[in-house]
Formats: C-alpha cells, structure tokens, sequence
C-alpha cells in the first residue's frame, strides 16, 4: 500500500538537555484534521517550542479549516503572539479543524503545489486513524514526487483506538474519559437520589468501546455493554436486551427501582446480525438492485 514508505528504519526521540541547536531554519506547516481531542492547541505550541529552542529562526505555518487549508493553500503564521492564547485551552480554534481529505489526483496535486509555494520541509498532520491514513497517502505521493517535505503524523482521538507500540494512547482519551466519568458519577447520584429512573448514557466510541469500559471502570454503573463482547459472543440484539432487562428485573426485587446503564455510540454495528443486515443494504445500495416497480 505505501511502497515509498515501508521498510523504512524507526527512530526514537529522547530528552537531551545537552542538545545543541540545529542551526537550520525550517519551513514547517500544521493541520488540524477530524474532531475535536483536549490537547490539540499544546501540541500545536510544542511544535512552536521546539522550533524556538531548536531551530530558530524557523517558520511555522498553520493550515486554517483542515486539509481543506492545504489545498486552498490558507494558511496563517504561527508566532509567539498568534499561539499565546490558545496555550492549555481546549478546542481546535487557533486554526479551526475539518474532515476533508486529500485523496484525487487534482487533491494531490493542489497539496504538492502548497508544499512547492510554502517551500516546506515538514507537514505535521494532528488526527485520528483516517487522517493518520491520508497523511500516509500524502507522505507517499510526495516521496514519489521527490518533494523534500517530510509528513509526520500526531496521533488524536478521544476514542483511543489508534496506538502502537511507540504511542501506547493517543492524546485526548484519558481528559476525555475522566470528563465523562464525572458526568457518569453526577448522573448516578441523582439516580440513586430520586430511587426510581433508569438512565443510559451513551459514550463516544464508534468503532471501538475503549472509552465505554474506562468510564465503566472509573464509576461502576449498574450495567456495562462492551461493543467487542457482543460481537466476541455473537449475541444477538435479543441477548442484549434481555441482559439488560434481566438485570433491572433482579435489581427491583432488591427495592433498586434505578439503574445507571453505559453503551458505546457503535453498539449496534456490533451486534453480527446487524453486520449482515447493513451489509446486504450496502450491496443493494451499491449495485442499485431493484426490480421493475422501484422496490428491492
């Protein structure tokens, strides 16, 4: 898939506090892609920081608006002052984020012609798996094209799906997690207060239920589904109602007539009869399978 890139040697970087400065001047750009994660603006003042102590003199760009920004080549320059305010806030807006990908040859071409313009050495790419994955795209189309630019991608998701051995989570997760679970543990005492409602919390986690199971382990709520244990189990949407309902049935035998219950956002396309069923409807979609009166 990434002929350019694969094989090549890994380096790790490490505090030295005796480090000289490179005395190299660089051109490097920053892009803001997906949603957002807590810590995407420090990420954006480390580069800014490095570059200070390290190389100065350097030029540090900011792509507004995502990979949009790279391709409409908008950008705005990183300074001092720009980037002060923005210092231990939340939010992507000091260059505002998007969901746009370069993937069409007319895409990579406008990327390339921003890389050419801006003459830069390196593009830091801060995103989750799918942005992760275009920055390997565009890394290889510019190692292809001999450009100079060097495409370094910053692993972002609050979903803490995307880790390696070298990033064992990615920044956003763990202030995500313990934000929710505060929440969780305010909705619980106030079930526990009134002693007579039943409140599923639904968390972030499409894909992956990583952070359904920290929050569950943070705060101990009466019911927890895991997305992966459904599919693992092969349960079907049945299994996990009667679970839950089981569960509340025992708990009013008890005089617990309240019930705190978490759920990742993905669950259902967890569950492998849903699989099926949204594959089929994707496959019908695709080959527009209908017959002479318009129905399936």
């Amino acid at each position: 898939l990434f002929p350019g890139l694969y094989g090549q040697p890994s380096v790790a970087v490490v505090p030295d506090e005796n480090a000289a400065s490179s005395g190299q001047k660089l051109k490097i750009g920053v892009v803001l892609s997906g949603g957002q994660a807590p810590g995407g603006h420090n990420v954006i003042s480390g580069l800014f920081d490095y570059l200070q102590e390290r190389a100065k003199g350097s030029t540090f760009y900011g792509f507004k608006g995502g990979p949009a920004g790279i391709m409409k080549c908008k950008y705005v320059e990183l300074n001092a002052e720009y980037i002060l305010p923005y210092r231990n806030q939340g939010g992507f807006d000091m260059i505002c984020s998007g969901r746009d990908k370069i993937e069409t040859p007319e895409q990579f071409k406008q990327a390339e012609e921003t890389a050419k313009k801006l003459d830069l050495d390196g593009l830091v790419v801060i995103g989750g798996d799918d942005s992760n994955t275009n920055a390997c795209l565009l890394a290889e189309n510019f190692r292809s094209k001999n450009l100079k630019t060097r495409v370094i991608g910053c692993p972002k998701t609050i979903d803490g799906d995307l880790k390696c051995k070298e990033v064992p989570t990615s920044f956003g997760f763990d202030t995500a997690c313990k934000i929710y679970s505060e929440m969780i543990g305010n909705v619980m005492i106030d079930a526990r207060s009134t002693g007579k409602y039943y409140h599923f919390v639904r968390l972030m986690g499409r894909a992956a239920s990583h952070i359904t199971l920290e929050c569950a382990l943070q705060t101990h709520p009466n019911i927890t589904i895991i997305g992966e244990e459904v599919s693992a189990q092969k349960q079907t949407l049945k299994n996990v109602t009667d679970y839950m309902v089981d569960v509340i049935c025992k708990r009013a035998e008890l005089g617990y007539n309240y019930s705190v219950i978490l759920i990742p956002e993905g669950l259902i396309d967890f569950i492998p009869e849903v699989q099926e069923l949204i594959a089929e409807l994707n496959e019908i979609l695709a080959n527009e399978v209908v017959d002479e009166n318009g129905l399936w």
